[in-house]
């Protein structure tokens, strides 16, 4: 969990709401998972985790490679100074524009996630009398139980079915300028159990030299996913890192043996960032009705709609703490937009109370009956583990309010690294 902050410095320096983002915790968080797994297993960082140039800066000083989806994230990982070597290419639906892009950098391989896209690369890579690395991604025909979310065994727009790989045939000949030289297969997120990690590991291992025998394909890398998850809700535990490398790291050696020289990569994303931010809000108004008790706040599930329970059949909350009391003013503090709520009788006592945003519409649930104590407008609250999939996956141009700042704190330090947005930033590529 974050170091104890200032909350109310920083909500003062800042305003609310905001993402608050622990540096040290993120280089804590690669270092350890560096340290405890296979020294020749190398991390890539997703960047859609988070997408934030200054918290990719600090995962890659600590060893990080980088994944990325788009120009703009090819784009924060090149300016960062990542070599292209250590950069990969993936995603379902690139386009022309992109795959370009990745030949042109000399990227180390494109994740290729279909035939079509394969015929792509190898026009455009013939178009610049180059060969560029590709790795098939494969849809595996093994689906994982154990994860929160199950990417293999079932029909998906990610990769080529495991079958149609396999009977591919003269693949590598009818792309000249294309160098299929290893695969990768992701089989779920969210996963708690290291013994699931090392089944899905094990199985994409021997599914590289089935696709390597079949094809006639060098084995120059394997991708083997990841999907480490964090818990998030009561009754999940913490992610058994000791386990894994009891039983993964004998797993890489014996296939490290058999192939000397293939790169071995694992992806991660949410494993290395959630448990770094923290997306504090402030209280504006608070109320009672039919009986239950209402914290309406400044920020809402427009910035981190994870915590809305998103395809999840019963809400479940994220971990939800209250930060500092406030001053009683009713002001979410700091709020560029200088919106005001309103004076709330003291509440007595601790209890449940439902977190709500400003947005119109039921859905604006932060968290339903959460255990806190008694609330009042211009307390600060902080809903915790949100440093992945936060305001990058989320609405943010629901009901205008667009991105909230983002703050960096690190050695004690905090710095801006992105700033909210206004109505005139929000406003400016329109055309009447």
């Amino acid at each position: 969990m974050m170091d104890d902050f200032d909350w109310p410095d920083l909500a003062r320096r800042f305003g609310t709401p905001a993402y608050v983002y622990d540096g040290d915790a993120l280089a804590r968080q690669i270092t350890g998972l560096r340290e405890a797994l296979h020294p020749d297993l190398e991390i890539f960082f997703s960047l859609k985790s988070n997408p934030n140039p200054a918290v990719y800066g600090i995962l890659h000083a600590h060893g990080a490679r980088a994944e990325v989806s788009s120009l703009a994230e090819l784009t924060t990982v090149l300016a960062a100074g990542t070599a292209p070597r250590d950069i990969l290419f993936l995603g379902p639906g690139k386009s022309e524009r992109e795959l370009a892009a990745c030949i042109d950098n000399g990227l180390y391989a494109i994740v290729c996630e279909s035939f079509q896209e394969l015929a792509d690369i190898d026009r455009l890579a013939a178009e610049r009398d180059v060969r560029q690395r590709v790795m098939l991604r494969v849809n595996p025909a093994y689906s994982a139980s154990g994860s929160r979310l199950t990417m293999g065994g079932k029909p998906r727009q990610f990769g080529i079915d495991e079958a149609a790989v396999l009977e591919a045939g003269d693949l590598v000949a009818r792309h000249p300028n294309v160098d299929l030289a290893g695969i990768q297969a992701y089989l779920g997120t969210r996963i708690l159990d290291a013994d699931v990690v090392v089944g899905n590991t094990t199985y994409i291992l021997d599914l590289s030299e089935r696709v390597s025998a079949a094809l006639g394909i060098r084995l120059d890398v394997v991708d083997v996913g990841g999907g480490l998850g964090v818990p998030y809700f009561d009754g999940e535990e913490e992610f058994d890192l000791k386990a894994l490398q009891a039983e993964l790291n004998p797993l890489l050696d014996t296939f490290r043996a058999a192939h000397p020289g293939t790169r071995l990569i694992m992806e991660s994303g949410r494993y290395l960032t959630a448990d770094a931010g923290t997306y504090v809000v402030g209280v504006r108004y608070t109320k009672e009705s039919m009986g239950e008790r209402f914290a309406v706040t400044d920020g809402g599930t427009h910035h981190h709609m994870a915590a809305v329970g998103i395809g999840s059949f019963v809400k479940r909350n994220f971990p939800i703490e209250l930060l500092a009391h406030g001053d009683g003013d009713g002001r979410g503090r700091g709020d560029s937009h200088g919106d005001s709520g309103g004076v709330a009788e003291p509440e007595a006592g601790t209890g449940r109370w439902t977190v709500t945003g400003p947005l119109c519409t039921p859905n604006d649930t932060i968290g339903k009956k959460v255990a806190l104590p008694a609330l009042n407008p211009g307390d600060l609250l902080g809903v915790r583990r949100s440093g992945a999939y936060g305001p990058s996956a989320s609405p943010v141009l629901f009901l205008s309010h667009g991105y909230p700042a983002e703050v960096l704190v690190t050695g004690g330090e905090a710095r801006l690294i992105r700033e909210r947005d206004t109505t005139d930033d929000l406003l400016a590529k329109y055309r009447p």
